[in-house]
C-alpha cells in the first residue's frame, strides 16, 4: 500500500506543465493548473544526469566536430541555457536548446528554433564565431553569447549585469564537471 501511495505521489509530482498569459502579457507556468486559463503546455522532462543530454548526444558531437568546439562546453551551455529541454523559451523570447534569440536564428540561417539539429547547429557555430572573435577568452565569449557582443564591446570584459555574471559562473561550473566526466 505505500508503495502504491508513493508512486502516486511521485507521478504527481512529474507531471504536466500548464501556462497561460495574463492581460499584461506576462506568461505564467504551473504543474498545478489553478486558474482555468491554464492551457497545457508539455510533459514535465527528468532525467538523471548521467541520461542528461543522452538524446541529443549525437548531433552535439557532429556540430561541435564540424566547428572545432569542445563537446562538454556545448553540454554546459545547453544545461546553462535550457536544461536539455528543445521547447524552452526564455522571458525575452530566446527559444530551444542553445537558446537563440530570432535576430540571431536568422542570421545564422536557423529556421526552426525548436528543431534540437537546427539549433545545437546554430548555437555551436555561433560560439566558434565569437570564440574566435574574442581570440579564444572563453570568458568573454561566454558573456557576448549571453548578453550580446555590443555589450561585451562596451564594457571590454563580462558587462556588469547580474544575470550574465551568473551566466558565465554557471557555464563555467558545468563545463568544468561535463570535462570530468569525460565527456
Amino acid at each position: 500500500m505505500m508503495g502504491l501511495l508513493l508512486c502516486l505521489f511521485i507521478s504527481e509530482a512529474i507531471g504536466d506543465i500548464y501556462y497561460y498569459v495574463d492581460e499584461e502579457g506576462v506568461v505564467h507556468f504551473s504543474n498545478v493548473p489553478t486558474d482555468e486559463r491554464f492551457k497545457f503546455y508539455m510533459k514535465e522532462r527528468r532525467s538523471s544526469p548521467k541520461e542528461e543530454g543522452s538524446a541529443y548526444e549525437d548531433l552535439i558531437r557532429e556540430a561541435c566536430e564540424r566547428y572545432g568546439v569542445d563537446v562538454a562546453l556545448v553540454k554546459a551551455m545547453i544545461k546553462a541555457e535550457s536544461d536539455f529541454n528543445p521547447r524552452a523559451v526564455s522571458r525575452k523570447g530566446a527559444m530551444g536548446l542553445m537558446q537563440l534569440m530570432p535576430g540571431t536564428a536568422s542570421l545564422l540561417k536557423v529556421k526552426d528554433s525548436f528543431d534540437p539539429r537546427q539549433n545545437v547547429e546554430g548555437g555551436v557555430r555561433y560560439i566558434r564565431y565569437l570564440l574566435d572573435k574574442y581570440r579564444g577568452d572563453l570568458v568573454r565569449a561566454l558573456a557576448a553569447y549571453n548578453a550580446g557582443e555590443g555589450a561585451v564591446s562596451s564594457y571590454g570584459r563580462i558587462p556588469p549585469y547580474p544575470e550574465t555574471q551568473r551566466y558565465v559562473q554557471k557555464v563555467l561550473r558545468y563545463y568544468h564537471e561535463y570535462r570530468g566526466k569525460g565527456r
